[in-house]
């Protein structure tokens, strides 16, 4: 019992260690704490503030953490009832809203009698994309000024197709600021940009140009991270990238005894990365669904979508962070045991359809849709074009990319089935997914411009 609190109290210091080592790099002066604002209330975004509610809530006076979302949003009649009986199954949360005197408008919704919003029920710890996994209570706003004007760091948990609406908004209410922020963004996805040359535009390049916040200040966090599953104390890994200055102590700030996060500086290999693993998710949803879950089948696709996602990197940065560790791993876990992969299956069962939209109830955005047109369009474009290793020709890039070609034509065209998946990854003149790594490393395949880069610009 004696060791047991004595890891405790060791624990507790190394706690307020982190955080007051962070003030003093962020200038905070005692009776000013240090705020955190989470932009987005998904899962992730929601997991993610509260681990740091869990960690440091109970320094008030030297932090604070809150979370923006939209007010309006209705629960409906069947996430009520789930939701009651989730609190019924769990008696520390039964307790805990009991002592809040929150209990009642649950039994009241779930009689019909009630409705109930999703910025309400997030304040009580429950996430409307994620209702079986209850959170610890959360301050939230749905102010977007109030939340926002005077945070030192702010985390981005909106999708990528929000961030740029969201964020020139945000932009708006720091003009007079004096300080800049720091920003870490959780989106994964990407737009294109094809005027006046092809190029990418990633979610830290969307805030950083629509708040005039430098790029040094943002950074991008990433890993096989699960929401519930973390938020159950599941042992993870992270890394966060970008600039030197600030990557090495948010990593020690964020890091926690389950939660394990490392830093990096290649944020645009683990940013692109993090857009691509969600398009081939949803191809890897289809072929699990497909080949009723066929280890053979999933692991074919695995070794030639990887192949491909080493290829589009080597496209947009000089000498691109090997597909291994954190960055391996999160491409599997969303392969495994994601939205985007969750979605393919259902397509491919034919329960959910693509008219439905990319935006569904219970699972927020499958940011993979978008993803796979702006990678599509970007790729196509004949002046980026390479050398075609058997024909000898210039080709666009996407014609060394079939799966990508191939979702592109069951996701956006839709002129194909989604069993076309398994045509693409059974083609029989399909190369050895060593020769397209091969094939990358050994010609220049890499285009500044695609980050709007000058040609030798060293940066890269």
């Amino acid at each position: 019992m004696v060791g047991s609190y004595a890891n405790g109290g060791a624990a507790a210091a190394a706690t307020e260690e982190k955080l007051d080592e962070l003030r003093r790099l962020l200038g905070k002066s005692d009776g000013d704490p240090l705020r955190v604002v989470g932009v987005g209330a998904g899962a992730w975004g929601s997991v993610f503030c509260a681990l740091l509610q869990d960690a440091y809530g109970r320094h008030r006076d030297r932090v604070q953490v809150r979370v923006w979302r939209r007010a309006g949003r209705a629960v409906d009649r069947a996430d009520a009832e789930r939701l009651f009986e989730v609190i019924n199954a769990r008696e520390d949360v039964l307790r805990r809203l009991i002592r809040r005197c929150a209990y009642l408008k649950y039994v009241e919704a779930r009689l019909g009698d009630r409705t109930l919003h999703a910025d309400e029920i997030l304040r009580d710890g429950f996430c409307l994309n994620m209702l079986d996994t209850p959170l610890c209570p959360l301050k939230v706003v749905t102010n977007l000024q109030e939340a926002v004007w005077d945070a030192d760091i702010v985390v981005n948990g909106l999708p990528s197709t929000e961030t740029r609406e969201v964020f020139g908004e945000i932009g708006r209410y720091w003009k007079e600021r004096i300080t800049q922020p720091l920003i870490i963004s959780l989106a994964k996805g990407i737009e294109a940009s094809l005027d006046p040359v092809p190029r990418i535009i990633t979610p830290t390049q969307m805030i950083s140009n629509a708040t005039g916040v430098p790029l040094e200040n943002i950074l991008y966090l990433g890993g096989p991270n699960i929401a519930s599953e973390i938020y159950n104390k599941e042992y993870a890994n992270a890394r966060i990238c970008g600039a030197d200055k600030w990557r090495k102590p948010l990593a020690k700030f964020l890091r926690q005894p389950h939660f394990i996060v490392w830093d990096n500086s290649d944020l645009i290999t683990h940013e692109v990365m993090g857009g691509l693993k969600n398009v081939y998710a949803i191809g890897a949803g289809m072929v699990a669904a497909l080949t009723n879950e066929s280890a053979t089948s999933k692991s074919v696709y695995f070794s030639l979508c990887t192949s491909e996602m080493i290829y589009i990197t080597h496209l947009l940065a000089r000498e691109p962070e090997k597909l291994a560790g954190p960055l391996l791993a999160d491409t599997y876990v969303t392969l495994l045991k994601g939205r985007n992969a969750w979605y393919g299956q259902k397509l491919a069962k034919g329960e959910l359809t693509l008219e439905m939209g990319d935006s569904i109830k219970g699972k927020g955005t499958i940011q993979g849709v978008s993803a796979v047109n702006a990678f599509y369009e970007l790729l196509s474009q004949g002046s980026l074009s390479v050398m075609h290793p058997e024909t000898k020709k210039p080709v666009a890039p996407v014609e060394l990319c079939p799966i990508l070609k191939t979702l592109y034509k069951i996701l956006i065209n839709r002129e194909l089935e989604t069993d076309s998946i398994l045509q693409a990854i059974r083609d029989e003149s399909m190369y050895d997914p060593r020769e397209r790594i091969e094939m990358a490393q050994r010609q220049s395949l890499y285009r500044p411009s695609l980050l709007g880069l000058a040609k030798g610009d060293a940066k890269a």
